[in-house]
């Protein structure tokens, strides 16, 4: 079976997913399910040349405003990996402005997932590099089977993949009271983490943050979600993400505790 970890309540069973009705709320007799496999080891063959990894792989995934961003701060701050966001790499380009910028933003503003040949070039060329060396933190790949294999094709093989789960109810709430700032990249969120006095004037809602774009965002993630379970079954972990940030960390960190660095 999947492992999981979770925040399970007595007599539901054992890796039952229970998520409080409140984004936040706190949780009790937290039990931890983590897989005694061992971890996938590959030589990290590059497109371009070989760079031999010394820290952690790892690949963190979600529906969208499942908290992988927060998550994603938390682990770099411990771990010293290097976060490798396609998101953040694609919204630079439509804020530059740039044909790859325009097309990319048509895909993003409809809720549809950007093609795998743009994606996969990003990574590519964000995992070549001394900082990329010392471990790495893919977030927003892989989306579909044939990404999964595209990374593999490249040599980025993770040793645990992080899967944050969400009901829609609380992604959706999340999502139409979120902020971005745009000098600095952080988002914050009206409600539970409104931005500081002297940014907020400046931050911006995201033009796909919207209920109907993030109902569409959400089945797009569910109908490529057993992709990434069938690919990485052996290495994954899924977390329930409906939860306090420090409650979830902890959970993330005893995954990959679990996982000594090469």
């Amino acid at each position: 079976p999947t492992p999981f970890l979770s925040s399970a309540v007595a007599g539901t069973g054992s890796g039952a997913l229970q998520s409080p009705s409140t984004p936040g709320a706190k949780s009790k007799n937290i039990r931890v399910f983590v897989s005694t496999r061992s971890p996938y080891t590959a030589c990290n063959a590059l497109a371009g040349g070989a760079m031999t990894v010394n820290g952690k792989k790892i690949i963190i995934s979600g529906a969208p405003a499942s908290g992988k961003g927060t998550q994603c701060q938390m682990i770099v701050e411990k771990y010293g990996v290097k976060h490798i966001s396609t998101g953040d790499a694609l919204r630079a380009q439509v804020r530059g402005e740039t044909e790859l910028g325009k097309q990319a933003k048509a895909y993003m503003d409809s809720g549809n997932l950007v093609p795998d040949e743009l994606i996969m070039n990003i990574m590519k060329s964000e995992t070549l590099g001394e900082e990329a060396a010392k471990g790495w933190l893919l977030d927003g790949v892989p989306r579909t089977a044939n990404q999964v294999k595209a990374l593999n094709e490249a040599g980025l093989i993770p040793e645990k993949v992080i899967l944050l789960e969400v009901p829609d109810e609380v992604l959706i709430e999340r999502c139409v009271g979120r902020l971005f700032d745009p000098e600095t990249g952080n988002t914050y969120h009206r409600t539970y983490f409104p931005p500081p006095a002297d940014v907020a004037e400046r931050c911006v809602q995201r033009s796909d943050d919207n209920e109907e774009t993030m109902k569409n965002r959400i089945q797009q993630f569910k109908k490529n979600r057993q992709s990434l379970i069938d690919g990485y079954k052996d290495v994954l972990v899924q977390i329930d993400g409906n939860r306090g940030k420090d409650e979830i960390f902890q959970d993330i960190c005893m995954a990959l505790d679990k996982v000594p660095a090469e």
